[in-house]
């Protein structure tokens, strides 16, 4: 069941109302709020003043309307006394000699309590300026007030409160407030008419606000059966989630329609944890709600390659900021030190390639000449033809300085010294090629006073992929904070926008991922397939952003890898590489700890100077037996 990993299946329901006819509105609020429930809604949240219609101005004053409201919210508590959904419904109230526009929270019958509007735009709605009180409707004490928060009884993560249109747009939100005293999501029942621009409008403020307080964002405004005589409601309906955006229904909609989505409370939190300290001083009410843990299917989507945007615009927005990054903070480290050569392993792969592309860029701006860069292909016992062609092309394309130094009879006398059985193809027999590979560059960067650039990415040091003080070394690393599903999208992007050398690049792309430390086949068809070995990067790289970059666990990672991947992977093979993953995490640390310097580029990084501190020899016991739960 998903309530344990902080799912809270929300709806946002834009009802086909009559304005001015409450028996009508009440009516399809009802069959909503059922609809919501059966789809597994643990909350549903409704327009401003859904009972009446936004649209009522004047008529708002008569009593007769207001009785009305009053009267229909008895059918609603009866005709939904029997479900466990909460549902949040806007409708005018009288008050202390006040109107006030109002939210009703609701459950099996019984209203928990009852929010006003704080702030409004709309002379027909007083201000509240009390935190709370405690009124009495229908011969029962009801919490009212703007300081009301909605907390489950045995998740205290999974807390809501309410915000009433133009609260919104408040210079201070109470949003905000009940943020900083432990909501995790807000539902805004808003009424507005849309205009040129509002649309933008709505979207950036829910977004923004989302952001700044770690909130899930609920907003549903008032559709398109309002009435006419002065302006269009669109029926704005949408969800963000920190600052993405979850879910959004169809505007200028004539019939009653919802959108539901999953919100993650537990991730909200962690993102806190990371952030500003959350506390306020104000006084406030946490009503405690029974939310049920009723659902075993995800109702969300995540994408499969979360560090790749699917929007093509941002995208390219994202490959060039990238790029600028790593071109700059070479330049950074070569003005520093005063030199104007580089010294970089070429393989024909597609780390190499995409470190190289950045010194050729980042030599193009320095005004350097590309003969400094001394790009040296290693030939060993498992190099194919293919990759030995396209290291040799691509550094002759970019007129770069090339060495050729084969490194087999290094490694042959070093297997003699060390008594290494030659026909035993084991990790001394890998691993001493990737040393000999690296000393080669050391010892050549020592000759022409210059600095050896690593090519190493993040997935590869997530997963400890590396041989420790061979290819894990250097004295620069561009990609250590680019993960490999990502390498490949800004290799092709830089070849279609800052080069062109295309030819090469792109079969470089083509090319299966291999360290090449096993002889190829009979044929020379290469055999060594580093997917074959440690499993899919784009599971890897999966299973990395929400462990790292939202803390979590491995039986929740599970959980969304599983609805994700539905269509590609079995769930034998989600969990045999997700084990695989939290086994290497936690053991290759050691690699980790002694990384070179190397700019960080994206939201997860795994430097032990500032993005991980992470013992060693930490026990991985308590992430290994969440691993049993799957």
């Amino acid at each position: 069941m998903l309530k344990k990993y902080g799912y809270v299946r929300v709806g946002s329901a834009v009802l086909e109302l009559k304005v001015g006819n409450v028996e009508y509105n009440a009516e399809e609020i009802i069959k909503l709020i059922k609809k919501a429930d059966k789809e597994g809604a643990n909350i549903v949240n409704f327009p401003a003043l859904a009972l009446t219609g936004s649209t009522c101005n004047d008529l708002f004053y008569q009593e007769v309307l207001l009785k009305s409201c009053l009267d229909y919210l008895k059918v609603i508590l009866d005709k939904t006394k029997k479900l466990d959904i909460i549902s949040i419904i806007g409708m005018p109230l009288s008050l202390d000699n006040q109107l006030f526009n109002t939210a009703v929270v609701v459950q099996r019958g019984e209203i928990l309590g009852i929010v006003p509007n704080t702030y409004s735009a709309n002379n027909y709605w007083s201000y509240y300026n009390e935190q709370y009180q405690i009124i009495n409707l229908f011969g029962k004490e009801i919490p009212f007030g703007t300081n009301l928060l909605f907390q489950d009884k045995e998740d205290k993560k999974m807390c809501f409160g309410i915000e009433i249109s133009e609260d919104l747009e408040s210079i201070k939100t109470p949003s905000m407030e009940h943020a900083l005293n432990g909501a995790s999501i807000i539902f805004n029942l808003a009424s507005s008419y849309d205009m040129i621009g509002s649309y933008e409008f709505h979207h950036n403020v829910v977004k923004m606000q989302s952001v700044k307080s770690k909130i899930a964002y609920v907003y549903t405004s008032a559709g398109s059966n309002e009435s006419t005589t002065d302006g269009v409601c669109a029926g704005d309906n949408f969800i963000y989630e920190n600052g993405k955006l979850l879910n959004e229904g169809e505007r200028f909609q004539f019939t009653s329609s919802m959108i539901i989505t999953d919100i993650d409370t537990h991730r909200l939190m962690n993102q806190r944890y990371r952030g500003l300290k959350f506390k306020s001083n104000q006084n406030y009410l946490k009503i405690l709600v029974d939310i049920l843990d009723k659902n075993d299917t995800l109702k969300r989507n995540y994408a499969m390659y979360p560090f790749i945007p699917n929007n093509e615009e941002e995208l390219y927005k994202r490959c060039e900021e990238i790029f600028n990054i790593q071109t700059n903070s070479l330049i950074k480290r070569l003005k520093h030190i005063d030199v104007t050569k580089t010294v970089i392993g070429i393989s024909g792969g597609l780390d190499s390639t995409l470190a190289f592309l950045v010194i050729v860029e980042a030599y193009k701006k320095l005004g350097f000449d590309n003969k400094n860069i001394i790009a040296i292909t290693m030939p060993g016992f498992g190099t194919t033809s293919r990759t030995y062609k396209n290291a040799i092309n691509l550094v002759k394309e970019f007129g770069a300085t090339l060495k050729e130094i084969s490194i087999k009879d290094a490694c042959l006398q070093h297997f003699k010294d060390i008594n290494q059985d030659l026909k035993k193809l084991d990790i001394t027999y890998e691993n001493a090629q990737a040393r000999e590979r690296t000393q080669i560059l050391m010892d050549v960067a020592n000759q022409e006073g210059a600095l050896v650039i690593g090519t190493g990415d993040l997935s590869e040091l997530a997963l400890g992929w590396c041989t420790y003080n061979g290819d894990h070394m250097s004295m620069y690393g561009v990609n250590g904070s680019i993960p490999k599903t990502l390498v490949r999208i800004l290799v092709k992007w830089i070849a279609d926008h800052h080069s062109t050398n295309k030819e090469t690049i792109y079969d470089i792309l083509d090319t299966p991922i291999s360290p090449e430390l096993l002889p190829p086949d009979k044929n020379g068809n290469m055999v060594q397939k580093t997917e074959s070995s440690v499993g899919p990067y784009i599971l890897h790289d999966f299973y990395l952003y929400h462990f790292m970059r939202y803390g979590a666990s491995p039986s929740k990672i599970y959980i969304i890898a599983k609805e994700t991947f539905k269509n590609l992977y079995s769930e034998d093979d989600i969990k045999k590489w997700l084990i695989f993953f939290f086994k290497r995490f936690f053991s290759q640390q050691f690699k980790r700890s002694c990384m070179p310097d190397g700019a960080k580029v994206g939201t997860i990084g795994l430097s032990p100077r500032g993005e991980l501190k992470m013992a060693s020899d930490i026990d991985a016991n308590v992430w290994l037996k969440d691993l049993e739960n799957i």
